[in-house]
């Protein structure tokens, strides 16, 4: 899958077969307002459908979504996906036909592999405030596989001013454990915070801002826009605020 993300350039098509970086702004992702669910999709997904934004790699879908409180998704089906939910703020109650039934707060990751098929609801935990949260899926190494789940705690203190790897093929340092060649590393960063994030050969890149501002490439980021790179050494971001960074690092 290819994908040509909007940058703020002249150009209105790039290409991310020449351009080793582009930068994809919040307010050019998809969106949808079903009441009780605000989202935006990054990349073509339900009723928004954009031919040039496909996915990126194996990366298939970056949702942010905005779920209100005492509401959520009753039982539906997946398969043949690794589905992987990083919260913002609040909660998000989950319960999966595996068995599985848990709660996941900020700082928690949770890895469902759909493989030959899942039944899953997911509800704000909460009666009072927001759940706030990226929901992504990555296309595994093959369909058939076993379906699976795991949900882990990434401390703030792990994070700060450095990457932590949270999610990778083999289930490193403690990661989760995601069916792909890819590596998903996450960081908060403080104000003036300058952090490199090498690549080990040709590999693309996918960086989500999660939270707060940063320069990369002589632009600012802000909440919500993302950077998408290929064949390109290394990254170096650095924080104009408090931020939160989500990393993907793919074949």
């Amino acid at each position: 899958m290819r994908c040509g993300p909007r940058r703020a350039s002249s150009r209105q098509q790039p290409d991310l077969e020449k351009d080793l970086i582009d930068n994809i702004r919040s307010d050019s992702r998809g969106g949808a307002d079903h009441g009780r669910l605000k989202s935006k999709h990054t990349f073509s997904f339900a009723d928004y459908h954009n031919p040039e934004m496909m996915g990126f790699a194996k990366l298939r879908v970056v949702n942010e979504d905005w779920i209100e409180p005492g509401t959520g998704f009753g039982t539906h089906p997946h398969r043949d996906m690794e589905i992987v939910t990083y919260m913002i703020d609040g909660a998000l109650e989950h319960k999966d036909s595996m068995g599985n039934g848990s709660v996941i707060r900020p700082g928690e990751l949770q890895r469902m592999t759909a493989g030959t098929g899942v039944l899953h609801s997911e509800y704000n935990h909460s009666e009072e405030e927001k759940a706030h949260l990226l929901q992504i899926w990555i296309l595994p190494e093959r369909n058939g596989l076993e379906p699976g789940y795991e949900q882990k705690l990434f401390p703030s203190e792990e994070k700060r001013n450095q990457w932590r790897l949270v999610g990778s093929r083999d289930g490193r340092d403690g990661s989760l454990t995601i069916h792909q060649d890819v590596e998903l590393s996450s960081t908060e960063l403080e104000p003036g915070q300058a952090l490199d994030y090498v690549f080990n050969g040709r590999r693309r890149g996918f960086l989500q801002v999660v939270r707060g501002s940063i320069e990369i490439d002589g632009e600012t980021l802000s909440a919500g826009d993302a950077v998408a790179t290929q064949d390109h050494d290394r990254l170096t971001v650095k924080a104009v605020e408090d931020s939160e960074l989500l990393l993907f690092d793919m074949a």
